[in-house]
């Protein structure tokens, strides 16, 4: 199992980068337990080389690969595919993300289009001196869900300005644990292939709109070598939900969909 970390602060002994390396000691022992070899990678991503989103489009209207911008985001988004699983953790900011990781998100804009991390799993985390954490994982739920993540879990930490070593494994030691092992269970039991109800609203939505693209479109030719435009197809991967939330899900789904078309 490959579990790939993002850690949205440049801060490499801060509370975001703690938080996340207390969970990877749990992950390491949940699957030791399991007998499951488990390669864990952190990413900082503040010390990498991505630049800013200059909302050119053209990797929307030309493809990701026509970027201008040629740094290390190719690489990273590289490494979330071969990932199983991710880890994505932010510092509050203004009540928000920081800066670096809506970077990071904006500069992925494209897999909202075109969701490549279908079946793969995400487990959301943000720190706080003393602020809600509401705002900023709602800010990473939205754009993971787009991607085509399956949101394993939630996760907010109040830690004060730089909570001790000791306190911090006191107090969200636990916690951690509980992560992991929610994590571990949601990727060795492939739970992708029950999604929630807002995930398939959220992939009728897509699907429609991508049905009425124009058919020379990256997205729409995307979207059909997949096989996603197919009226019967109700998500990304195939999926065992039950029939009843699928059913209104879709229906929900159509409906939002033609409110916002």
């Amino acid at each position: 199992m490959k579990i790939l970390a993002c850690v949205g602060s440049y801060r490499k002994r801060g509370n975001t980068a703690r938080i996340v390396a207390l969970i990877e000691e749990q992950l390491q022992q949940v699957a030791a337990r399991a007998n499951e070899p488990l390669e864990f990678e952190t990413v900082y991503l503040g010390h990498h080389d991505i630049g800013l989103c200059r909302g050119c489009r053209v990797c929307f209207d030309k493809g990701e690969d026509k970027c201008p911008l040629a740094d290390e985001l190719p690489a990273i988004k590289a490494k979330m595919q071969a990932a199983d699983g991710l880890v994505v953790a932010s510092p509050v900011y203004v009540d928000d993300v920081s800066g670096t990781t809506k970077n990071w998100i904006d500069r992925l804009a494209h897999v909202c289009h075109r969701p490549e991390f279908a079946g793969k799993s995400v487990y959301l985390v943000a720190t706080t001196g003393s602020s809600p954490t509401g705002h900023a994982i709602r800010t990473l739920r939205t754009a993971m869900l787009c991607w085509g993540f399956y949101v394993a879990g939630e996760a907010g930490f109040k830690t004060g300005a730089l909570m001790p070593q000791k306190e911090l494994e006191a107090q969200y030691g636990p916690r951690a644990k509980e992560i992991a092992q929610a994590l571990f269970r949601t990727i060795r039991e492939e739970k992708f292939l029950r999604p929630t109800f807002l995930s398939l609203m959220t992939f009728k939505i897509q699907q429609r709109a991508y049905q009425q693209a124009d058919k020379d479109s990256i997205d729409f030719k995307y979207w059909r070598d997949q096989g996603w435009l197919d009226p019967r197809r109700t998500f990304f991967t195939r999926e065992e939900a039950n029939r009843a939330k699928v059913g209104l899900a879709r229906l929900t789904g159509a409906v939002v969909a033609r409110l916002v078309s």
